[in-house]
Formats: structure tokens, sequence, C-alpha cells
């Protein structure tokens, strides 16, 4: 019988002051007894609304019935027959929004804690599991796939578990994409993403990297090698600005760059040869899990004070809950109804470092209130008349919103892209040139792990099934 206790069981965490100050991992995650214990919470409904809102159909009731019998490595079994990435999903899915969204349990109470339990099966998995993976047979097919981010991963894992040879092609000199360059160590550690990326290598999944697709090689050259057909999974890196006075100034990072030199160049180790900033003040522009990231980051970087400056009100923070009330917890102040409209800083003739631009000494913005409705249904932010401030700011990371790099669609011809950016894609992740597919934050800007997984696997059936049909001509 399910038990109906009407919360779920809370996440063992570290604490705000000690966490705030170190890059280890925030959350803890669930012991075996806890785990079994959230997983009597399930009702194992018939007709499953959780599945529904699963991205890639990972079997939720089954493996959650696994979990409630102590059979974890069955709990596995079944998540891995629809997810390449579970430790990975565990952690930074969005499942407020998708599958725990959809369960009946949170109707009168917290849903089950789906992803929690996706988290402890994968690591209990990575921990215990002595299983021999046995790659399939070589079915005698080549694909190649650009970028090693999370629908690169699912659609090469996809067909290799089907005896495909697949080359994932990765231009940073780590494989993960923005698994390991966007995601910072204490909500994702970077150990995690390699343990799913030898994983993949185990069923003869070749991974390339300082390959850039586009310059190093372009996609007609891949046809060349004897590739059938080629998988763009290369993400969404090009990072987008306000366009206000004051943004080339020493001192304004994108959240990309910040992230990047933070998560994969170790900028946070003492004697680092790529430091970013040393205390002083904080504003990171935009309310989204990067801009959270961003600014929990700086704050472990030492910063003063830490702002999340959203032209929007608390409600309309499109950052996961948990994200918010951990950035909360630790000390970051939020800044809401706020806009930027400059950022000031001086120059000094004296300072050989301040040869063009000077160096951020604060932010200037304007209260906003919110109006209608726009066409998404969020109230559109308007400016209040007269209500112009200073912040004392030292340091600016713009956290809204990235676009996909052109540097593929400029090289390949015939590749047929929207007005922003984005590779246009049938229902089955086929371009418009034959043989190309392509899925995730390339097509549909920046979205979540989950959706360009689900944007991956699609694509490697239909390349399984285009394969195959020209085997039976």
């Amino acid at each position: 019988m399910a038990d109906m206790t009407p919360n779920k069981n809370p996440m063992p965490v570290q604490d705000p002051e000690v966490r705030a100050h170190n890059f280890e991992e925030v959350a803890l995650g669930y012991s075996e007894e806890t785990a079994m214990k959230e997983a009597m919470r399930c009702l194992d409904c018939k007709n499953m609304p959780c599945v529904s809102g699963c991205p890639v159909n990972i079997h939720i009731p089954q493996f959650i019935a696994k979990v409630r019998e102590g059979d974890f490595e069955g709990a596995y079994e079944i998540i891995s027959m629809s997810s390449s990435l579970p430790a990975v999903c565990g952690r930074v899915c969005p499942q407020e929004n998708q599958c725990e969204k959809k369960c009946v349990r949170g109707i009168k109470g917290e849903s089950v804690g789906i992803g929690r339990l996706e988290r402890f099966v994968a690591d209990w998995h990575n921990a215990h599991s002595e299983k021999e993976i046995t790659p399939p047979e070589y079915n005698g097919h080549k694909v190649a796939v650009v970028g090693s981010g999370p629908s690169g991963l699912a659609c090469a894992g996809d067909l290799a578990k089907k005896g495909y040879k697949v080359t994932v092609f990765e231009a940073l000199h780590t494989a993960g994409g923005v698994l390991v360059y966007g995601i910072p160590e204490f909500r994702l550690p970077k150990s995690i993403v390699a343990k799913e990326v030898e994983t993949l290598k185990k069923y003869n999944v070749d991974i390339e990297t300082n390959v850039i697709i586009g310059k190093t090689l372009t996609i007609d050259e891949l046809f060349d090698m004897g590739y059938e057909a080629v998988f763009i999974g290369s993400g969404a890196g090009l990072p987008n600005f306000m366009g206000i006075p004051g943004e080339s100034l020493k001192g304004v990072y994108s959240a990309n760059e910040f992230l990047t030199r933070s998560n994969l160049m170790k900028a946070y180790k003492n004697g680092s040869d790529t430091p970013i900033m040393s205390g002083g003040k904080v504003a990171v522009v935009g309310g989204g899990n990067v801009a959270m990231d961003a600014a929990r980051t700086a704050l472990r970087l030492g910063a003063e004070k830490v702002y999340i400056v959203y032209r929007r009100s608390m409600e309309e923070l499109p950052a996961r809950k948990e994200e918010v009330e951990h950035a909360q917890e630790e000390g970051i102040i939020f800044k809401i109804l706020t806009n930027p409209v400059e950022i000031l800083g001086y120059n000094n003739p004296d300072d050989p470092r301040d040869e063009k631009n000077g160096f951020v000494t604060g932010m200037k913005c304007v209260e906003m209130e919110l109006g209608e409705p726009d066409e998404r249904g969020r109230r559109r932010p308007v400016e209040k008349q007269g209500s112009e401030f200073t912040m004392d700011i030292d340091t600016v990371i713009m956290s809204i919103g990235t676009s996909p790099n052109p540097l593929i669609k400029n090289t390949t011809k015939g590749l047929e892209v929207n007005n922003r950016g984005g590779i246009v894609v049938s229902e089955d992740g086929l371009t418009s040139r034959e043989g190309v597919y392509a899925g995730g934050d390339a097509v549909t800007g920046a979205a979540t792990v989950i959706s360009a997984m689900g944007a991956g696997k699609t694509a490697a059936k239909a390349i399984d099934e285009a394969i195959r049909k020209k085997e039976t001509k």
C-alpha cells in the first residue's frame, strides 16, 4: 500500500554557510532507506501521467517499483532503456515542470521525488555495479555526431547500442558540452559527467576533442570520410547582450565565459592561469538557471555581495525553484523588478592595463512594474518613470540567453536556419540537407538538458530508420 505522506522525503544538503565557500556538491543524495521510503509514495498509476511529462519517456512507475523492492540495479536497467545520462538528469532536470508536474500526488501535496530517485539509482549503480558492458556487433554503418553535449551523447548512445560506429566531434578539450562548461561543480560534479562519457565509450563510441566542425572539418568533409549521416548537436554557445552602454568595459562577462572559465578552466583554484574576479560586488543580470549558477559561483569565488538583477517579479523567475531557494539560503540578494540601462566605468591613463576600455564601477538601473501579458502569457515589464538609481558594482555578468553559433550554418550549403539562428528541422530532426540531422539547443536555442536528450534520441531513431531503408533498396 502506498505511503500517503503529503511531502517528499527531504534531500540532505550541505549547510548554506559552509557550502557558500566551497565547490563541493550541495545536495548529498538519498540513502537506501530514504529512497525506498520515497518510492513508497508512488501510487503506481495505471495511466502513468508522469511518463508523458518526461521528454525521453522513462518508465517511471516501473523503476520506482524496483526501488521500493530494494532492487536498485533493476531500477537502473529500466531507466537506462530510455536515458543515457541518468546521474546527470537526476541532478539538473527541471522535474517540477516535467514528470513531477504530472504526478497525481502533487494534487494534494508534493509529487513523488522522481528526480531524487533517479539520481539515487544512478549513483547506486555507479558505486556498486560490476557488470561488464558488451557492445553490440558492428552493423557496418558510420555516423558522425557534432558536439558532446546532452543531445549529442544521447544520439550517439542510442545509435551505438544498435551497432553503429559513432564518432563524436567536440570543439573543446573535454567531452560533455554544456554539462562540463556550463553547470558548476557544486550542482553537477564533473566526475559524474566523465563516468557517463566513459560508459558510452564502452559501447565503442569514439570521441575526438579539439575538433571544430566548420573550421577543422566541414559537414561535407564528414560525408567524404564515409559517414552516412551527421547529427548536429552543437548547442547554443553564442551569448546575448543587452546592447546598453558600457558592456565593453573590463569586468563585464557573459555567463558563458564566466562559467566556462570557472568550470572547465578551473578558475576557482588558487593560482589559476585564468582568474576571473577577486572579491567586490557582482551583479548577475537574468533570472534563469544559468543566472543562478553564475551568481552562486561568484559567491564561491569570494565576492563580497552578489545580486540577481531581474526585470520581472519572483513569481516569473524561470529558474528551478530548488536553485532559487539554494541561492537565497546562501545569501544571494534578489533585485527584482529592476532593469539595467547602463554599465558605468572609468578610464585611468596611469593604469597600463587600461589601454582601451575602463573598469566597471557601477550599474545604472530603473525600477520596473508588470503590465499586460506578452505573447507567452507573462506580464510584460514596464519602466517606472523617474525611478532611475545606481548600484555600486565591480563585476557584471550577463545571463540573458544564448543563440546557436553561426559557424556550422555559414560553412554548410543548403542548411536552413530561422531568424534566431536555430537550425530548421522536421519532427524527426531531419534538416534541409539530406543525411543531416540536428537537435537540442542548436535547433531551439538554450533549453533543458532532458529536452536536448529527447531530440538526440528522436534523431537517432530517424537516422537508423533511414539507413535501414537504404539497405533494403
